[in-house]
């Protein structure tokens, strides 16, 4: 029955031709792209890891085509000051005689790939979690709006590799989804060495014009959450709180940190993305548990014998999670799906 009415629901349709434009370029991650249309959609900003050369930029920059926004590159290094992100103020002639004028940086932009976010140092990190949190950016004392919509889609290497370090929980906090970006299979790498005769990949044209993505964030907003199903994200939130009577005993044994407010936010904001992409208004229990995974699996910070058992991620999710009773089947089956 939702998969008949996002037949005919014209947000549902622009949701899976954005999803299909991308996947004509970025092939065998249909379960990425999805995840990183609904960080837009929800008006929210996505981490993306995965090692290098699996199209995470690719990725990016044509969902930015796709839907006819402004695109913004900064490769971050450990040498990348502040101002190199946000803009600076300089000295201008004119006919009143000199002036300061802000230029603006390479924050100003709708979609912002910030490439390699984890090389970067805490000073120019803080710059970019002000500019994610209220979509403005200071310049000595001027503070400056960011164009709307506005989402940075960050891309990090494993935090093992060389030369990376991980993101301070604050920041990881900003991130509406963690999205993992997995290595293609055979037949997607197959499509790729056939594309290795053109000069660069072809980026899509353009299938949501500007005024049809306002559109969509708006409606976005409009999908009703039932209050049980509310009660069933606090409860899940809850949880995960090591400090809580309401933890699990997972989360007393194996968590840091559980996942704050804000997690349990962007469970409902990425869930109503999904109802409406099935051409529904309100959201079911199955929207839920598709957010659960990449809103989490970045909020629950394990304790250090935890991850020195090797218990990160979504595996982490699953264990904290999978002692509370009566969890709809839609989210137990999604939790009995995670690799322990």
């Amino acid at each position: 029955m939702a998969e008949s009415a996002s037949k005919t629901s014209p947000a549902a349709a622009r949701i899976r031709a954005l999803e299909e434009a991308v996947g004509g370029t970025v092939f065998g991650q249909a379960p990425v792209i999805r995840e990183a249309v609904a960080c837009l959609l929800a008006g929210g900003h996505g981490l993306l890891e995965g090692p290098p050369g699996v199209a995470k930029t690719l990725l990016v920059k044509s969902i930015a085509a796709a839907s006819s926004i402004r695109f913004s590159r900064i490769q971050f290094t450990p040498d990348l000051l502040p101002a190199d992100i946000t803009g600076t103020e300089v000295l201008v002639e004119g006919p009143e005689g000199r002036r300061f004028e802000f230029r603006e940086g390479p924050l100003f932009g709708n979609i912002v790939l910030a490439d390699e976010v984890n090389r970067a140092t805490p000073r120019t990190q803080s710059a970019l979690i002000e500019a994610m949190a209220e979509r403005t950016v200071s310049s000595g004392t001027e503070r400056h709006d960011l164009p709307l919509p506005f989402t940075v889609l960050a891309t990090q290497n494993p935090v093992e590799m060389e030369g990376t370090f991980p993101l301070p929980e604050a920041q990881l906090d900003r991130f509406l989804l963690k999205i993992l970006v997995p290595s293609p299979d055979e037949a997607s790498l197959v499509k790729v060495f056939e594309r290795t005769t053109e000069a660069e990949p072809v980026l899509p044209e353009s299938v949501v014009s500007g005024s049809e993505l306002d559109a969509l964030l708006a409606e976005v907003r409009t999908v009703d959450i039932p209050e049980p199903l509310l009660r069933q994200v606090a409860r899940v939130i809850r949880a995960t709180d090591p400090g809580s009577a309401s933890g699990t005993d997972s989360a007393r044994r194996n968590l840091r940190l559980g996942a704050s407010p804000r997690g349990g936010e962007a469970i409902c904001r990425v869930a109503r993305v999904a109802a409406l992409r099935a051409g529904r208004h309100y959201v079911v229990p199955e929207d839920i548990a598709w957010a659960l995974k990449p809103a989490l699996r970045h909020r629950l910070l394990p304790s250090f014998e935890a991850e020195a058992r090797g218990l990160t991620g979504d595996a982490l999710v699953a264990d904290v999670l999978h002692d509370l009773s009566e969890l709809p089947e839609e989210v137990e089956r999604v939790l009995a799906a995670i690799d322990h």
